[in-house]
């Protein structure tokens, strides 16, 4: 292979690489700080106008209970939009808000 040659498919090598690292995953401590089960959460850039699948999957938070969240979705942003459901037999609506998950090291839910 020429030397040439060889350079090109490794820079083209390295910025693939740097690309893919400028997306960090987003972690933080999720808190329910109510006294409602919390059944599903939900996160989308904002702008997004539909909600990404549910982060807990088939897991709940109970009251009190802290939970790390990992976002990696891969995108290079910040601010989320935030979507809370409650159990059935809870008096909580569902619950939005906005935050800069990159900056946020714990959020808790309140009621």
């Amino acid at each position: 292979m020429s030397k040439s040659k060889l350079i090109a498919i490794s820079s083209a090598a390295l910025f693939l690489v740097a690309g893919a690292a400028s997306a960090e995953d987003l972690v933080f401590n999720l808190k329910n700080g109510t006294n409602s089960v919390l059944t599903r959460f939900h996160t989308s850039p904002v702008g997004v106008d539909k909600w990404e699948e549910d982060v807990f999957g088939p897991d709940v938070l109970n009251p009190g209970e802290t939970i790390e969240i990992t976002i990696a979705d891969g995108r290079d942003v910040c601010e989320y939009d935030m979507r809370f459901e409650f159990s059935e037999d809870s008096d909580l609506d569902t619950t939005t808000d906005t935050q800069n998950l990159c900056e946020l090291g714990e959020y808790t839910i309140h009621e």
